[in-house]
This record gives C-alpha cells, structure tokens and sequence, in this order.
C-alpha cells in the first residue's frame, strides 16, 4: 500500500473492516440538475464515483461489494433517461471488465436480466464478465441490476414451493437458512455496512433480506461526490458502532 493510501486509511481498524458493503448510489440525477446538466450526465459522473469507491474497498481488504446499479422501480423513469442507463450499464461494463479482472475481482449481477426490457446486448455483457472473472477472489463486486428486495425473496420462496410440491422439501422443515440458500447468490454474506448516498433515509427495496442487521450510514454528499476517502469515513462511522445484533448491550 502507498504512503499516500495508508494516510487515508489512519484510524480504521483493519481487522474490523466490514465484510459486506452496500451501495445505495443515489442523487446522481440532482447533482446534475444542480449544475444545469442533464440527468444522464449525473448518471455518467457517478461511473468515477463508484470505481474509485471499489478501489478503496480493495485497499481495505472488503470482500464483497453490492452496488444498487438499476431498481425494479427505475423503469418509471422517462424513457430517455431508461434507455440510456440501460446502453450505459454496456459501455461501463466494457470500459471497466478488463481493468478489474487484472485487480482480481469477480463481477457477479442480481436481479432480473431476463426480463424482456432487457436487450441481449446487455444480457451478453453481464454473461461475458461473469465468465472472463469467475475465478477471482479478491473482491465479490455485485451489480444489481433490474432488481428488488422483494422480488428475490418472492422468487426464493417460489423454488422452495416448486421443491416442496415435488417432495423434495418438507414444508414443516423450511427455515432461514434453507431459504437464504435460495436467493440470488446463496453464499452471499450478510450486509454489513449499507451507504446510501444524498441525504435520503431509506433503503428502497435493496437487498432487505441480508441487510436486515447492516449498519446503515447516510451521507449528504450526491454520488458523484463520492470518493473513497468518503467510504473511508463511512468504515471509520461504522467500526465506532455497537453491533448487537437484537442483544443487550
């Protein structure tokens, strides 16, 4: 680690770095209009954001990333604004894949890609990077994408339904854990630090299931102003948290 990336770092404990970030990156679309641009050109001002924002969770030694890239709800947007995040998702894809399979991290996608709204040049891209990094281990980096909380927990219960009407599942038998393992990513680990970007004090449908005990810090900055200094002083917020889980303290 540099001189310079190891002052940025002082203070954090390394050995209680969260395993598990979530990134809710919102605000990119205000940040724009603040400035008199367009809202797509927020969108393509938070691309820098999120990368440096990856670096620094390289840095720290954070496993798994799960960036909030496009919601279930973002398609009652305008149509403009819709079909550009969707070709932009391609070119950000192509722009970076290459760069983070030398850095060893593994891009993995959740959500609904399959749904027909979705182009087979999108599809192809998710597919292309999944294979190309499937064997890095040094960051799981998630991209959400057409996806819900809700909806992964519906499409979970539904295979356990399948499984139980097929007399592979007792239904009696069902518990947490057998339904985790039918989410998305079943080894995914619980969120332990969600970031949600612009001052909003929601979680919007992201990951409800695992984050369900996730240390949740707000910041007032709009996602283009992120930085990984700014994750830095998130990690510093949350090692300073009591977890405890339901317990006494």
């Amino acid at each position: 680690m540099s001189e310079m990336a190891s002052a940025a770092i002082a203070g954090i404990d390394m050995d209680r770095v969260p395993r598990h970030v979530g990134l809710i990156m919102d605000g990119n679309g205000r940040w724009a209009e603040a400035r008199g641009l367009h809202r797509t050109q927020g969108h393509a001002a938070g691309e820098a954001a999120l990368f440096d924002v990856v670096d620094g969770a390289l840095e720290l030694g954070v496993e798994w990333v799960t960036a909030y890239t496009f919601s279930t709800e973002n398609w009652k947007r305008s149509a403009e604004e819709v079909e550009f995040l969707l070709h932009f998702n391609v070119e950000v894809l192509q722009r970076r894949r290459d760069a983070l399979h030398e850095k060893g991290v593994r891009i993995r996608f959740i959500g609904d890609r399959f749904d027909p709204r979705v182009h087979d040049g999108l599809r192809n891209e998710f597919a292309e990077a999944e294979k190309m990094t499937r064997d890095n281990s040094t960051l799981e980096l998630v991209l959400a994408f057409n996806y819900g909380g809700r909806a992964e927990i519906v499409e979970a219960a539904k295979r356990l339904a399948a499984e139980s009407a097929s007399g592979q599942q007792d239904p009696d038998a069902i518990n947490e854990s057998g339904l985790a393992q039918h989410l998305s990513i079943a080894e995914m680990p619980d969120v332990d630090l969600l970031i949600r970007s612009s001052g909003e004090y929601r979680t919007s449908n992201f990951l409800i299931w695992q984050a369900t005990y996730a240390e949740i810090v707000v910041s007032p900055l709009m996602w283009p102003e992120f930085s990984r200094e700014v994750l830095y002083e998130c990690v510093r917020q949350y090692q300073a948290r009591d977890r405890r889980f339901g317990a006494a303290g």
